[in-house]
This record gives C-alpha cells, sequence and structure tokens, in this order.
C-alpha cells in the first residue's frame, strides 16, 4: 500500500482464515478503511482504501 496513493482501493483475495481478524486490526493500526469484506467459495475478499 505504500506505493498507493490516497484514495486507491485494493481487492485481495487471501485463503488464510485469519485474515478477517489481521486486516481489521491492520486497518484500525494504519488508518487505511476497510471497504467491504466477504467470502465465496473458501475465499476471502477484501477491499481496502488507503488514507
Amino acid at each position: 500500500m505504500a506505493d498507493m496513493t490516497s484514495g486507491q482501493v485494493l481487492h485481495l483475495i487471501c485463503t488464510d482464515p485469519a485474515t478477517p481478524t489481521d486486516f481489521s486490526a491492520f486497518c484500525e493500526q494504519t488508518g487505511h478503511q476497510l471497504l467491504e469484506q466477504r467470502s465465496e467459495d473458501g475465499k476471502f475478499l477484501f477491499w481496502l482504501q488507503r488514507r
């Protein structure tokens, strides 16, 4: 995310079941916004917006 400009959105697809907790904590610590998260077919999808 360091190379992104403010307001850009990063879409992540993960398989680790710990990622919902991890990304929530990451956003709280860094000030980035977790726009959406959901699971589909055993994958975890996230949309994070750079602060």
